[in-house]
């Protein structure tokens, strides 16, 4: 987790320099941080589930589910 804040730092202080060569490098930072930490690259649970990750909530076995969260959150 640190070394993607620290990512994202370096992302904030290369816009505010407007370096572009910078930026592209800060962000290729957070990308490997997020690679290492599970957020993007390969999947790696093997459940032989379909990932829904893309997905439009409506459009998954989760709608039903969704829904009545939603009617939770919003009689709070």
């Amino acid at each position: 987790m640190n070394e993607l804040m620290a990512a994202r730092r370096e992302v904030k202080a290369a816009k505010a320099s407007a370096d572009s060569d910078a930026l592209k490098a800060a962000r290729a930072g957070v990308h490997q941080a997020k690679v290492a930490l599970g957020e993007r690259g390969d999947v790696w649970w093997t459940d032989g589930a379909r990932d829904f990750n893309r997905c439009k909530v409506e459009n998954t076995p989760y709608a039903q589910w969704y829904v009545g969260s939603e009617a939770q959150r919003s009689a709070k």
